[in-house]
């Protein structure tokens, strides 16, 4: 491509190349790039496509190109990634959140504003533990959409932790979501959780050796790959949640296709919670495993 060629040009021409690459999602990929390279947004392209770039613009749309080109995911071209209502920085350090998740979004809002507030002072309002945050997109996700809760945000790597304080402090959450560095529960205290969140690392070993490109190569295998069968981190979670959460808290875990009866089943071995519920995400996969903890208010 050249700095002579027209937007609609551009656009088409991308689009042809990233189809042919594999893309899964190549119109949107080639306006993605082609609006940052120009500095502006999406709907601007469909304004003027005869447009012609200057020559400066055209060879920054080309290196964008080339990097998509090489499978590395939009997200991290762009260095942000849209989630429910916030936009959140995404570096190669955390896992680019998925539309999935945010089904476990919706049941965690769900059980907490089913949970009266105990008072009137900030000490009473509802407290959110979520295990493994990266980007901070589900703590930030809720501290967002529920004005009430407060947010302990856990992750084991410091980089994953540092972007997700970022978004914290863009956002204007900073004051209600405490960031911790921590192996799942190793260095949160003792306090008593109303919630406990998580979206593990979930993929099998051998379905992790099969991923695309995209993903395999360029997002962190510390936040895909869940061991042999995918459940280990469950194993982990399930019991070492029932120990923080007060008696009625909720426990909602994401759990990969086909894991739902499993994770199931790990949540009836420990024998601290309610039978479990299923909730399933928009293509009709049973995406979150969700129980509560058996106990004096558990209703």
């Amino acid at each position: 491509m050249t700095a002579a060629r027209s937007v609609g040009d551009m656009l088409s021409q991308a689009t042809v190349s990233l189809r042919e690459n594999g893309s899964r999602s190549p119109r949107l990929d080639a306006e993605l790039l082609l609006a940052e390279a120009l500095g502006v947004g999406r709907a601007e392209l469909f304004r003027d496509p005869a447009r012609v770039p200057t020559h400066e613009e055209a060879a920054t749309f080309e290196g964008l190109l080339r990097r998509r080109l090489a499978h590395e995911p939009v997200a991290y071209i762009l260095g942000r990634r849209a989630f429910r209502t916030i936009e959140l920085e995404v570096t190669p350090g955390v896992l680019i959140p998925r539309p999935e998740t945010e089904t476990l979004v919706d049941v965690a809002l769900e059980a907490l504003r089913a949970m009266p507030l105990a008072g009137p002072g900030p000490e009473d309002e509802p407290l959110a533990l979520d295990v493994g945050t990266g980007s901070g997109c589900v703590a930030l996700a809720l501290a967002a959409e529920d004005p009430f809760v407060r947010v302990v945000a856990t992750d084991v790597e410091p980089a994953a932790l540092a972007v997700a304080r970022r978004n914290a402090a863009r956002l204007g959450l900073a004051r209600r979501v405490e960031f911790v560095l921590s192996d799942l529960f190793a260095d949160v205290g003792e306090r008593p959780f109303d919630l406990v969140v998580s979206n593990p690392p979930y993929i099998p070993a051998d379905e992790y050796a099969a991923l695309e490109p995209n993903v395999r190569e360029y997002e962190p295998r510390r936040a895909l790959h869940g061991g042999a069968d995918g459940l280990d981190l469950y194993r982990r979670l399930v019991p070492g949640a029932a120990l923080l959460l007060r008696p009625g808290g909720v426990l909602a875990l994401e759990v990969g296709v086909g894991q739902a009866g499993a994770v199931v089943d790990i949540v009836g071995a420990a024998g601290a919670y309610e039978p479990p519920g299923l909730r399933h995400d928009l293509s009709g996969v049973p995406r979150v495993v969700h129980a509560r903890r058996r106990g004096r208010g558990s209703g």
